[in-house]
């Protein structure tokens, strides 16, 4: 489907304003985007299904953190946003992880399995979205809960991505300056 409205560099808010393509906001849910689908491409390269449905819940989220993100905060109508519960809930995931894994005690390079590697690329594309979402906050009033949901969330790809590597009994490179 197509609709030529978006052919001279503009896009429509939710709500209908209308605002160029490389908008800061639109910048910002546009990573969102591309995190979500990347975390899709990672539960698809895995078999382990509690990576899958982790992978899921954050995606359910993500979309939340989307539509969050392309919504002025004087949008009318309801729109879900992202809330401290939702924060919270990706710190009580990472907890889950950090109980199987053996204490951090190095740096580590981005690597270990295919899985795992992948997900330290999704903590980077998730990392980008919230420097992304720091920018547009800059310009105008966002849902403050974005900034420390992102900051969990790459928190969470961290350390899942140590998850994967460990119960596959890969060791993950440790970085020597």
């Amino acid at each position: 489907m197509y609709t030529r409205r978006g052919d001279k560099g503009e896009t429509s808010l939710y709500g209908g304003r209308r605002v160029r393509k490389d908008s800061p906001r639109v910048e910002a849910y546009g990573a969102i985007d591309e995190l979500n689908s990347f975390v899709g491409m990672v539960a698809a390269s895995t078999a382990d299904q509690s990576v899958v449905s982790s992978l899921e819940e954050v995606q359910r989220m993500l979309f939340v953190a989307g539509a969050d993100a392309a919504s002025r905060l004087d949008s009318a109508g309801a729109v879900t946003r992202i809330s401290a519960s939702d924060t919270a809930r990706l710190e009580a995931m990472t907890d889950s992880l950090l109980k199987e894994l053996p204490r951090l005690t190095n740096f580590v390079l981005p690597g270990g399995t295919t899985t795992g590697a992948m997900l330290h690329v999704a903590r980077s594309v998730c990392r980008r979205a919230e420097r992304r979402l720091v920018t547009a906050s800059q310009a105008e009033e966002m849902n403050p809960e974005l900034i420390p949901f992102f900051n969990r969330l790459s928190t969470f790809f961290f350390d899942l991505a140590r998850g994967v590597n460990f119960r596959a009994g890969k060791s993950e490179p440790v970085w020597k300056p």
